[in-house]
Formats: C-alpha cells, sequence, structure tokens
C-alpha cells in the first residue's frame, strides 16, 4: 500500500469533518466538527487553514491528556497535515529523550506493541493509558514518519521545582540552555494554578472553581513559587529545544508536537520558548468543548480551535479507583487531592501524604501505584503504607464488591 493510500484509509478511520465552513459569515457557533478563530469567534473554511498550517514550520497540537476526543482529534489531524505536507517529523512529550533508541525501534518495526510500551517504560514516564496514544505511534509507524521524544526525566523538573534551575550542574541539564523568562500573563496563569494546588494541599479537597482562599498575587514572591515556575519553563524549554533540533534537521520538514494543552495555551510556554530560539511560524491548535459558552473563548488562546464533542467520551471499562489525584513524590508517590466519598477518604489518606508502598510493593512511580490499584478485584483490602508529617502510618483501602 503506498503512502497516500495509507492516508486516505487513515482518514477514513479517523472521519474528517464532513462540512467545511465560510469564515465571512457567522458567529461563535460551537457546533461540533467546526474550527473557529478564537480572535474573532467566526468559523474557519478548514481548506484555507490547512494551506496555512501547511506552510508553518512548526505546528503544536494541544491535549487533555485523558480526553478520548482531544486524542482522536490529533490523529485526524496528523493524517490531514501529511495529506498537505508529505514531509511530517512528529515529536511526542510523553516520551522522554532517554526511550528514543525503543522510538526508534518502534517505527522500523522490530518491536510489537508491547515491547515497544515495555522497552519506554511507559506506565513510569507517562502513566496515562496507552491506547490514547497508540493511534499516533502506529500512525507515525504505518507512514515512515520521523519521531522524537520530546521531553526529559521527570526528575530534573522534580529537582528544578523542589531547588530551582540553577542549582543543576551540566550534566543534569542534559544539554539543556536556561528557559526564556515567563511573560507576566504566564505568571499570572502560573500563580493561579499554585495557589489551587496550594489549597488542595491543604484542604484534600477541590471544589472544582478554581478560587481558594488562597491569594494568587500573594504567593508569587515566595522561593518556592519561583522553584514552580523555572520547573514549568523546563519542561516547555526541553520540547521546544527538541522542536528546534527537528526543525533544523531537516528544514523543510513541517514538525509537529504533540504536548498537552498546558504548555500550548495562550502561546505562553512552549510557543514562547521556540520564539526565543529563533524558530518562528508556529501554528498552536488546540480542540475545546462543543458544550462551553462562547464567552469563555479567550482572543489569544491559539492560533485555532477545533470544536468537539466531550459527551461522546467513550467510558473505560470499571476498575479499581482510590479517588486521589497524584503526583511523583520524595521517596513515592504524593497524594495532592482527595475525592470526596472515595476509597482513599474512607481509608483516612489525606492530601500531602506521600504513598511509599502499597500491597507490599514500593511505589516509587505514579505508574506503579496505578497499575497496583487497577490489580484489584471487587470487595479487596489493599494494605498502605505511607508517611505523613514524619510518621509512617499503615492504613487499609477497603474497595466495593462492585466497581459499576
Amino acid at each position: 500500500m503506498t503512502a497516500s493510500a495509507r492516508i486516505c484509509l487513515i482518514i477514513l478511520l479517523i472521519g474528517l469533518p464532513t462540512q467545511v465552513w465560510a469564515d465571512d459569515n457567522g458567529s461563535c457557533d460551537r457546533a461540533v466538527g467546526r474550527w473557529l478563530d478564537p480572535a474573532s469567534g467566526k468559523p474557519l473554511q478548514t481548506e484555507r487553514l490547512f494551506r496555512r498550517l501547511a506552510g508553518a514550520k512548526v505546528v503544536l497540537l494541544g491535549e487533555t491528556h485523558t480526553s478520548a476526543p482531544d486524542h482522536r482529534w490529533q490523529a485526524y489531524m496528523l493524517a490531514a497535515l501529511h495529506s498537505y505536507h508529505s514531509k511530517l517529523a512528529v515529536g511526542f512529550e510523553m516520551l522522554p529523550r532517554r526511550v528514543q533508541p525503543a522510538l526508534d525501534a518502534w517505527l522500523s518495526g522490530q518491536l510489537s506493541e508491547k515491547q515497544f510500551l515495555e522497552q519506554a517504560d511507559w506506565r513510569t514516564v507517562w502513566g496515562y493509558d496507552a491506547q490514547f496514544y497508540l493511534p499516533l505511534l502506529y500512525l507515525a509507524r504505518m507512514n515512515r514518519l520521523p519521531a522524537f521524544a520530546m521531553n526529559v526525566d521527570r526528575s530534573m523538573v522534580a529537582s528544578v521545582a523542589r531547588d530551582g534551575w540553577k542549582s543543576l550542574s551540566d550534566q543534569q541539564r542534559e544539554g539543556l540552555s536556561e528557559p526564556a523568562p515567563a511573560s507576566g500573563a504566564y505568571l499570572d496563569s502560573l500563580a493561579e494554578l499554585y495557589a489551587y494546588k496550594l489549597d488542595l494541599t491543604e484542604t484534600g479537597k477541590g471544589d472544582g472553581s478554581g478560587h481558594g482562599k488562597t491569594d494568587p498575587e500573594a504567593v508569587k514572591n515566595t522561593g518556592e513559587f519561583a522553584n514552580f515556575v523555572a520547573a514549568q519553563l523546563t519542561w516547555d524549554r526541553a520540547m521546544a529545544e527538541a522542536i528546534a533540533a527537528a526543525h533544523r534537521r531537516d528544514p523543510e520538514s513541517l514538525v509537529v508536537g504533540i504536548a498537552g494543552r498546558g504548555h500550548i495555551e495562550h502561546g505562553y510556554g512552549i510557543p514562547s520558548q521556540l520564539a526565543d530560539l529563533g524558530v518562528g511560524e508556529v501554528e498552536y491548535l488546540l480542540p475545546i468543548d462543543s458544550a462551553e459558552d462562547c464567552d469563555t473563548l479567550p482572543a489569544d488562546l491559539a492560533s485555532a480551535v477545533f470544536v468537539v464533542d466531550a459527551a461522546e467520551e467513550a467510558q473505560p471499562a470499571p476498575h479499581a479507583r482510590l479517588g486521589v489525584a497524584i503526583e511523583a513524590g520524595d521517596g513515592g508517590v504524593r497524594v495532592i487531592e482527595v475525592v470526596e466519598n472515595s476509597v482513599a477518604e474512607a481509608a483516612g489518606i489525606r492530601a500531602g501524604d506521600i504513598i511509599l508502598s502499597a500491597a507490599g510493593f514500593e511505589t516509587t512511580t505514579t505508574g506503579k501505584l496505578i497499575e497496583i490499584v487497577r490489580r484489584q478485584a471487587p470487595g479487596t483490602w489493599l494494605p498502605l503504607r505511607l508517611s505523613r508529617d514524619g510518621n509512617v502510618l499503615m492504613p487499609t483501602a477497603r474497595f466495593p464488591q462492585s466497581f459499576e
């Protein structure tokens, strides 16, 4: 099968929008499958947009990591962009640079799906469901698209979050140059996120409003917030440098970056770092939910946005859930939020706890804890060992008789 035939097959399987919208009429109308210009809220013509994208140097495709519609949109975008530009290079946030050999082996057909996920250490370095990303990886392999790992190990970012960028040795920096400073607007955005995180850590619960008792302005002058910003900028810079390197390797290619929307929105993250690296002609695109109010669409959100239907999101098979939001921690997995009426709340787990082991297995990564929890059958008890304020506690998580 030729490359063009494969692209046609992929497009048929994924499904392209069947409607092409004019860009000179209408107001903000979030119909599913429609492209919108955030600046005006008006529809964009699909053909005209893709011709513009094909002339760029870099196209960034944002996502919410757990959103199936977002990932379907990304697969459609890769296929469609390849039909407009024969030379694509694809970068993946979910892969750190050290697993590039596994990615190369996958692209060349040397590894099975299972072997690739094992050699890429997927559970440890990413943890989100691989089924969301495999269509993108298969598309790259089927069409022999060069692909590259954009990220760095979380340990580097964690070190910056703890001690700041200046604390890293040249060897620890893995060749990264110092990130460009955050803009005032980016700092405001990160301060709101950091304040919300502080509220979650203190209360263990969020009301979903994004408004807590911590004043975002009050955290800006703290050393902890400065390190939080430095960690985010390190992530942005690492991915921007990987994209810039891919562009330098082949200036004729259109480089497509797959990354979380927080690194792309408003041009604050990766786009800003790319500009500092001298890479222009960058387009950054985001999916938006059709259920949201048109008035909530910021004018500078992205170059263009695509409307998806989050209500169509496939529901995963029921499985054991602990009911916590987690992140990598010192010696274990840190709990940053406890869901109300969850198994975790019933077990007495609190935000700020460090889960050291589960069922006797050390939980050194978030992926390891997720894997252990998902193995639990209905009605089982899961012994945990956690650290709280210097004390070691041994709670037991008791799962319900049914996960429905």
